[in-house]
């Protein structure tokens, strides 16, 4: 494990963000535009979440318990100690990403797999940027690195019937940035060259040492 901020205690993976930010994400808890100073991972296992369970209300008691409750958290069966961090500086602006990734209920974007594959071992990446941005940009950033989580898997070649992985079913991300006016990050953009290359990176690594892993 490497980079400022980034504390394991399993099962809780924490990155300090150094400041409140605003972060974009589709997280089980504090989804949406929220402003926040830490992003978690919590690592399950299948006794934690048995059936019948409230996992929302699971886990904003265990983030209580910690005093995480305003953090913004992702639940993943990947070890969280298989984390990859890295980062990228284009033009004065740096991204950061941090990911875990596991590829157990791996998908295909618009061809469900009919028959599961063992534990959800998400992908899950927590994007920083150290420049402004208002709420289009946060969106448009967002949405590259999606593209940057999706091109790292279609390239790692993960097989599955009708073609190659592109996600898994349960992959989430966050996206934080200082509040700021810029509305603008896109593929033509440092800001967008520099998310997408520091997701890219992490997230093909997370996929590499998973595949490996499966073959020893």
């Amino acid at each position: 494990m490497s980079g400022a901020g980034l504390t394991l205690a399993r099962p809780w993976l924490t990155l300090d963000l150094g400041r409140e930010m605003r972060v974009l994400s589709w997280a089980i808890n504090r989804p949406g535009f929220v402003t926040a100073r830490r992003i978690l991972w919590r690592e399950v296992r299948n006794a934690d979440l048995p059936e019948g369970l409230d996992v929302h209300r699971w886990l904003e008691e265990e983030l209580v318990a910690r005093g995480e409750a305003e953090s913004v958290a992702f639940l993943t069966s990947r070890r969280i100690d298989r984390v990859h961090d890295r980062a990228a500086r284009i033009e004065g602006i740096t991204a950061r990403a941090v990911a875990t990734v596991g590829l157990s209920n791996a998908e295909r974007v618009g061809l469900r797999q009919t028959a599961p594959r063992g534990p959800f071992g998400t992908i899950n990446i927590a994007v920083t940027l150290d420049t402004g941005l208002g709420e289009t940009g946060l969106i448009e950033a967002l949405s590259i690195a999606v593209q940057a989580r999706t091109a790292a898997i279609v390239d790692a070649a993960i097989p599955l019937a009708g073609g190659l992985a592109t996600g898994t079913g349960t992959d989430c991300i966050a996206l934080a940035a200082p509040p700021g006016a810029t509305d603008y990050a896109g593929l033509h953009t440092a800001i967008g060259e520099a998310i997408g290359r520091a997701t890219y990176e992490a997230v093909r690594e997370g996929a590499e040492q998973w595949r490996a892993e499966q073959a020893d």
